[in-house]
């Protein structure tokens, strides 16, 4: 995978260091505008969960407490997978292949995981055993779960303009979306949610992004945002280079 480029400007050491010092400062602030903003982040309220959740797992179901597996905090991915449908997303593919090295180490620091979605369980193990991930992944299928929280909308709701997705965006015809919701769990055993975000604010999730903005090409989208993504096991060789 290539594209074209501009060849860039070449300086000298000293003027190629004066340039990189001055965008280092603006790094360095905005670091710390973010850190200000994890912060305001951690201190939201947290908003208590009434409804009994019940989930289909590979071990049968499962409550959103069980989901917790022994630990105080939870970290939901909403995985876009419709019932009746085959398509696979990739955007969530591409966040997916990221989740289980991170959760070596952050399931160690009190955050379990789950992944999410509309789609029977049978659907969901089809994906999960073609694309290799281990991480716990459970069937929502039948249940309020996805649309309490913003990430799946009635046909209904769409035709009549109230399907609202990340905050105020009107859905026009995709009945699944991702999204990333946190949950916090108290030693009563209650559960409360205490954040979600939508659309690019799960950009942070991925890595392989990460590493691009750090490079001259950028995250390479020619053809578009995330152009050259594929379902990880639909790359062929020559795509290594």
């Amino acid at each position: 995978m290539t594209t074209t480029q501009s060849q860039p400007k070449v300086a000298s050491r000293e003027e190629w260091l004066d340039q990189r010092k001055a965008l280092f400062a603006r790094e360095k602030a905005l670091t710390h505008e973010l850190d200000a903003l994890r912060a305001e982040r951690r201190r939201l309220p947290w908003v208590k969960v009434e409804k009994p959740y019940v989930f289909e797992g590979p071990h049968g179901q499962s409550t959103l407490a069980d989901l917790f597996r022994g630990r105080s905090q939870l970290a939901v991915y909403h995985f876009m997978l419709t019932p009746g449908s085959d398509h696979i997303c990739k955007g969530c593919s591409f966040i997916a292949d990221h989740i289980d090295a991170a959760r070596q180490h952050f399931e160690y620091a009190d955050l379990a995981f789950a992944a999410i979605s509309r789609a029977p369980l049978k659907r969901i193990e089809q994906v999960r055993q073609r694309l290799g991930w281990t991480f716990p992944w459970v069937s929502s299928h039948g249940t309020d779960f996805n649309f309490d929280f913003g990430v799946s909308f009635k046909e209904e709701d769409i035709a009549s303009g109230r399907a609202i997705y990340n905050y105020g965006t009107p859905i026009k015809s995709s009945q699944d979306m991702h999204g990333t919701s946190i949950f916090a769990r108290n030693e009563a055993g209650e559960v409360f949610h205490t954040y979600s975000t939508y659309h690019r604010g799960d950009e942070v999730l991925i890595g392989a992004f990460a590493w691009l903005d750090l490079a001259p090409k950028g995250r390479n989208e020619a053809g578009g945002t995330m152009s050259w993504v594929k379902l990880h096991d639909e790359y062929e060789t020559g795509d290594m280079g």
